[in-house]
């Protein structure tokens, strides 16, 4: 792990973790892990089943969401990030190979409730562009509204 960004106090991104991070990340306040990273996408990384074990080690709680490019705007990743955000103790780190989809993973998660400048605004104040995401975002937003609409009727 060579960088944790912090998006909001409560929830930060990093590039995949080594087992050794397990132990850096509790000593630094974290108490709960997400992975994005697919099993089999980098051989010197540990599998879920590996990093849920070091996670419990640690006291760390652990969600495994494996994402891909193309699928991370999916329903099935979107509400996935957002169950674990909601269910796991804070402050969560999310990690993927490099730390970007899990930051897009969040993105999308928060522009379903918030406008999408306002989400990329977050993303760029801590040093993320994600301009190519802009509309991405927006669709997202739209669906939460969609959704919301629907709640209420």
């Amino acid at each position: 792990m060579t960088k944790v960004t912090y998006i909001t106090p409560e929830f930060a991104v990093s590039p995949a973790l080594s087992p050794d991070d397990f132990a850096r990340i509790a000593a630094m306040g974290f108490r709960s892990v997400i992975s994005n990273l697919p099993d089999g996408e980098s051989q010197s990384h540990p599998t879920s089943c590996e990093a849920a074990a070091l996670a419990s080690r640690f006291g760390l709680e652990y969600r495994h969401i494996p994402a891909v490019k193309f699928d991370i705007f999916n329903d099935s990743v979107v509400e996935r990030v957002d169950d674990a955000l909601r269910e796991l103790p804070g402050p969560i780190l999310a990690h993927c190979l490099s730390g970007l989809r899990s930051a897009i993973a969040w993105a999308a998660v928060a522009a379903r409730r918030q406008p999408a400048d306002n989400v990329l605004a977050r993303l760029s104040a801590v040093g993320l562009n994600l301009e190519t995401v802009r509309d991405e975002l927006h669709a997202q937003n739209a669906r939460g509204q969609s959704a919301s609409l629907s709640a209420v009727a």
